[in-house]
Protein backbone atom coordinates (compact mmCIF):
# COMPACT_ATOMS: atom_id res chain seq x y z
CA UNK A 1 0.00 0.00 0.00
CA UNK A 2 1.30 3.47 -0.84
CA UNK A 3 2.54 5.88 1.80
CA UNK A 4 1.00 9.33 1.32
CA UNK A 5 2.95 11.13 4.05
CA UNK A 6 5.26 10.48 6.97
CA UNK A 7 4.12 12.11 10.21
CA UNK A 8 6.43 13.98 12.55
CA UNK A 9 7.74 12.51 15.78
CA UNK A 10 7.98 14.21 19.14
CA UNK A 11 10.93 14.68 21.44
CA UNK A 12 9.77 12.98 24.62
CA UNK A 13 6.84 10.62 23.94
CA UNK A 14 7.36 7.02 25.13
CA UNK A 15 6.16 5.75 21.73
CA UNK A 16 7.36 8.29 19.13
CA UNK A 17 9.84 10.44 21.07
CA UNK A 18 13.20 10.54 19.34
CA UNK A 19 14.99 11.91 22.43
CA UNK A 20 13.45 9.40 24.86
CA UNK A 21 16.12 6.82 25.72
CA UNK A 22 13.47 4.36 26.96
CA UNK A 23 11.10 5.00 24.06
CA UNK A 24 10.11 2.95 21.04
CA UNK A 25 10.96 5.78 18.55
CA UNK A 26 8.26 4.54 16.17
CA UNK A 27 7.75 6.23 12.79
CA UNK A 28 4.17 6.77 11.57
CA UNK A 29 2.94 6.85 7.99
CA UNK A 30 -0.34 8.07 6.51
CA UNK A 31 -1.55 5.53 3.98
CA UNK A 32 -3.61 5.78 0.81
CA UNK A 33 -6.62 4.13 2.50
CA UNK A 34 -6.72 6.77 5.28
CA UNK A 35 -5.08 4.59 7.92
CA UNK A 36 -1.90 5.25 9.91
CA UNK A 37 0.78 2.55 9.93
CA UNK A 38 3.93 2.09 11.96
CA UNK A 39 6.79 -0.36 11.50
CA UNK A 40 8.46 -0.82 14.87
CA UNK A 41 9.82 -3.18 17.47
CA UNK A 42 9.88 -3.12 21.22
CA UNK A 43 13.11 -3.76 23.11
CA UNK A 44 13.88 -5.82 26.22
CA UNK A 45 13.41 -2.72 28.41
CA UNK A 46 9.70 -2.88 27.49
CA UNK A 47 9.21 -6.40 28.86
CA UNK A 48 6.90 -7.74 31.53
CA UNK A 49 7.66 -11.46 31.68
CA UNK A 50 10.82 -12.53 29.84
CA UNK A 51 10.22 -12.57 26.10
CA UNK A 52 6.96 -10.61 26.36
CA UNK A 53 6.17 -6.92 26.10
CA UNK A 54 4.36 -5.29 29.03
CA UNK A 55 0.63 -4.79 28.43
CA UNK A 56 0.97 -1.11 29.28
CA UNK A 57 3.44 -0.61 26.44
CA UNK A 58 1.14 -2.47 24.06
CA UNK A 59 -1.75 -0.26 25.12
CA UNK A 60 0.44 2.83 24.65
CA UNK A 61 1.11 1.89 21.02
CA UNK A 62 -2.58 1.24 20.30
CA UNK A 63 -3.44 4.59 21.93
CA UNK A 64 -0.79 6.38 19.84
CA UNK A 65 -2.01 4.83 16.58
CA UNK A 66 -5.62 5.84 17.20
CA UNK A 67 -4.56 9.25 18.50
CA UNK A 68 -2.60 9.93 15.31
CA UNK A 69 -5.11 8.66 12.75
CA UNK A 70 -7.23 11.83 13.11
CA UNK A 71 -4.30 13.78 11.61
CA UNK A 72 -4.89 12.08 8.26
CA UNK A 73 -8.11 14.05 7.79
CA UNK A 74 -7.48 16.97 10.17
CA UNK A 75 -3.80 17.61 10.96
CA UNK A 76 -4.63 20.53 13.26
CA UNK A 77 -6.64 18.44 15.75
CA UNK A 78 -5.21 17.35 19.09
CA UNK A 79 -7.22 14.93 21.17
CA UNK A 80 -7.15 13.24 24.56
CA UNK A 81 -8.21 9.68 25.27
CA UNK A 82 -11.64 9.33 26.91
CA UNK A 83 -11.64 5.54 27.02
CA UNK A 84 -9.74 2.63 25.58
CA UNK A 85 -10.51 -1.09 25.47
CA UNK A 86 -7.70 -3.51 24.64
CA UNK A 87 -7.77 -7.19 23.73
CA UNK A 88 -4.49 -9.06 24.09
CA UNK A 89 -4.73 -11.91 21.56
CA UNK A 90 -1.20 -13.40 21.67
CA UNK A 91 2.05 -12.56 23.50
CA UNK A 92 3.80 -9.60 21.90
CA UNK A 93 7.54 -10.29 21.60
CA UNK A 94 10.32 -7.73 21.82
CA UNK A 95 13.26 -7.45 19.41
CA UNK A 96 10.88 -8.56 16.63
CA UNK A 97 9.58 -6.46 13.69
CA UNK A 98 5.92 -5.54 14.23
CA UNK A 99 3.27 -3.60 12.32
CA UNK A 100 0.69 -1.28 13.86
CA UNK A 101 -2.37 -0.04 11.96
CA UNK A 102 -4.83 2.60 13.15
CA UNK A 103 -8.16 3.54 11.54
CA UNK A 104 -11.07 5.90 12.23
CA UNK A 105 -14.35 4.17 13.08
CA UNK A 106 -16.49 7.29 13.58
CA UNK A 107 -15.70 11.00 13.71
CA UNK A 108 -17.88 13.79 15.01
CA UNK A 109 -17.45 17.47 15.78
CA UNK A 110 -16.13 17.02 19.35
CA UNK A 111 -15.02 13.39 19.48
CA UNK A 112 -13.94 10.43 17.40
CA UNK A 113 -13.55 6.68 17.80
CA UNK A 114 -10.77 4.61 16.28
CA UNK A 115 -9.47 1.07 16.14
CA UNK A 116 -5.88 -0.20 16.07
CA UNK A 117 -4.10 -3.52 15.75
CA UNK A 118 -0.58 -4.75 16.34
CA UNK A 119 0.42 -7.62 14.05
CA UNK A 120 3.50 -9.70 13.51
CA UNK A 121 5.06 -9.88 10.02
CA UNK A 122 2.92 -12.91 9.10
CA UNK A 123 -0.25 -10.91 9.79
CA UNK A 124 -1.27 -12.54 13.07
CA UNK A 125 -3.12 -10.05 15.27
CA UNK A 126 -1.32 -9.90 18.60
CA UNK A 127 -3.35 -7.10 20.20
CA UNK A 128 -6.12 -4.72 19.24
CA UNK A 129 -7.93 -1.80 20.77
CA UNK A 130 -10.78 0.61 20.31
CA UNK A 131 -10.71 4.07 21.83
CA UNK A 132 -12.69 7.30 21.93
CA UNK A 133 -10.95 10.68 21.94
CA UNK A 134 -12.12 14.18 22.79
CA UNK A 135 -10.89 16.86 20.39
CA UNK A 136 -9.30 19.81 22.25
CA UNK A 137 -7.24 22.91 21.48
CA UNK A 138 -3.58 22.45 22.43
CA UNK A 139 -3.66 25.23 25.03
CA UNK A 140 -6.26 23.25 27.01
CA UNK A 141 -4.06 20.14 26.94
CA UNK A 142 -0.68 21.61 27.87
CA UNK A 143 1.26 24.83 28.40
CA UNK A 144 4.10 23.45 26.27
CA UNK A 145 4.65 24.61 22.70
CA UNK A 146 3.19 21.65 20.83
CA UNK A 147 4.75 22.73 17.54
CA UNK A 148 8.20 22.56 19.13
CA UNK A 149 7.49 19.22 20.84
CA UNK A 150 5.88 17.53 17.81
CA UNK A 151 8.10 18.94 15.08
CA UNK A 152 10.84 16.33 14.80
CA UNK A 153 11.06 14.90 11.30
CA UNK A 154 13.47 12.26 10.08
CA UNK A 155 13.06 11.59 6.36
CA UNK A 156 13.29 8.03 5.09
CA UNK A 157 12.80 6.09 1.86
CA UNK A 158 9.54 4.34 2.81
CA UNK A 159 7.16 4.80 -0.15
CA UNK A 160 5.12 1.61 0.19
CA UNK A 161 4.36 -0.76 3.04
CA UNK A 162 3.44 -4.38 2.42
CA UNK A 163 0.66 -5.06 4.89
CA UNK A 164 0.06 -8.71 5.77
Amino acid sequence: MKVIKKQTNSKSCIICGLDNAAGVKAPFYEMEDGSVVTLFSYSAQHQSYPGRVHGGMITCMLDELIGRVIWVTDPSVLAVTLDIAVKFRKPVPYDTPLIGIGTIVKSGFRAYTGHAVIKDKSGTVLAEGTATYYKMPSEKITDADMHEELDMFVPDDVKEIDLP
